[in-house]
């Protein structure tokens, strides 16, 4: 089982992004899938899940502006961050159980 997340990077307030998680080992549309994130120097903390069947749900602080999303023929998992605030700024994993990729680092900074 392996999770590599991408599409990380720098971009300004009010600015998007959209994550990448490719999965490998394992379906991801048979099980709930999450991404977390670790800001700067604080614990882990949950953004974003998606079911089995494809219901979604998101932390307070991102609803409304991000959104989760599964491609079950590639096998990925995807965040799509738009009005990004610089408190977003974090390592973003994509997450199955116990099992985390490698992060990647989102700066929301201008």
């Amino acid at each position: 089982v392996q999770l590599v997340e991408s599409g990380g990077g720098l971009v300004r307030p009010g600015g998007s992004l959209r994550l990448s998680c490719a999965a490998s080992g394992f379906t991801i549309s048979d099980d709930a899938m999450r991404w977390v994130r670790q800001p700067p120097g604080q614990g882990l903390e949950w953004v974003s899940g998606i079911t089995s069947g494809a219901e979604t749900y998101y932390a307070d602080s991102v609803k409304g502006r991000f959104t989760i999303s599964r491609d079950d023929a590639k096998n990925m998992l995807y965040l799509l961050m738009s009005n990004l605030k610089p408190e977003d700024t974090a390592i973003y994993y994509c997450a199955k159980d116990n099992i985390r990729g490698q992060g990647t680092q989102v700066i929301v900074s201008s």
